[in-house]
């Protein structure tokens, strides 16, 4: 690690950023670096403006691709160069109103029964079933499971912070099941190894991108037209909870959302308000 890395990581460390916030950062940097064959701190303020309009009108990048982009590369000439151009303030992030993609609760059983192997079947159910974002999923302990209370301990979510959510009978007796078949003293999903022989003692989960793999598969072979991802799971997850009665409040608590705005999204998405919008429309129609 060459020593302007190292002096950003500690910096991203002193600010208090996740783990995971620091690989994009230092991911972002790095990608700017291969870009212009050079070391970042040598980029100028005019080939950094260039390199932002190639991401936009070159690459396409989504609107989640460049806001870890300029965040990590802002982060790099602010904090680390203590260098606050134009540029950094003049980029922003291309603007979106997207209502997220929900799966029928059908369509989610169709999607996990194609999903061959135990251990993304269950890690895939716990998600749905709880309301998880991906790697908050895939990174449970043994630990977090409160099974006299029915609980899940969530830890070190997104912003850091810790919550609890309710703990279905049936993930519970599957996340149980599951882990009779590697006992491993920490991780519920723990890295399988060559021919899964080391999950008993692996030291990390297995990767996230193995489980996005099988779900985009599982996906095709439904034959369901939606483009849904692993976080589809959580947007069904908060749509079906109100679909069945639960209030806004609570579903806010178990997602751990910011803003009431964000869960109020869902209430345009039950099949229950679609239906009554539609035989109001019928009903005004009907003289037509």
């Amino acid at each position: 690690m060459t020593p302007l890395r190292q002096r950003m990581l500690e910096d991203l460390q002193l600010r208090g950023m996740s783990e995971r916030t620091q690989e994009c950062y230092i991911r972002a940097v790095r990608q700017l670096a291969q870009h212009y064959h050079k070391s970042p701190n040598l980029v100028t303020e005019e080939e950094l403006r260039q390199y932002f309009l190639w991401m936009k009108n070159v690459k396409h990048y989504s609107r989640a691709a460049t806001t870890i982009a300029l965040c990590g590369i802002k982060f790099f000439f602010r904090q680390t160069l203590k260098q606050d151009w134009t540029t950094l303030k003049l980029v922003r992030p291309p603007r979106e109103k997207k209502l997220p993609v929900v799966l029928s609760p059908q369509e989610v059983r169709d999607i996990l029964l194609r999903v061959r192997l135990l251990r993304y079947r269950v890690c895939l159910t716990t998600i749905y079933s709880c309301g998880l974002r991906l790697g908050e999923g895939t990174g449970l302990q043994v630990r977090d499971v409160d099974s006299a209370r029915l609980l899940l301990h969530i830890r070190h979510g997104k912003g850091g912070q810790d919550r609890y959510v309710p703990l279905p009978q049936r993930t519970l007796e599957l996340l149980r099941e599951f882990w009779k078949t590697h006992r491993n003293p920490v991780w519920l999903f723990p890295a399988c190894g060559r021919g899964g022989i080391h999950r008993p003692t692996a030291t990390r989960p297995f990767p996230r991108t193995s489980l996005q793999i099988v779900f985009r598969q599982a996906v095709l072979a439904s034959g369901i037209p939606k483009p849904a991802s692993i976080h589809t799971l959580r947007h069904s997850y908060a749509t079906h909870l109100l679909e069945n009665g639960v209030d806004l409040r609570t579903i806010k608590e178990y997602l751990r959302h910011r803003s009431a705005n964000t869960t109020v999204l869902y209430t345009h998405l039950t099949d229950k308000v679609q239906q009554h919008s539609r035989q109001a429309l019928d009903h005004l129609m009907e003289g037509f």
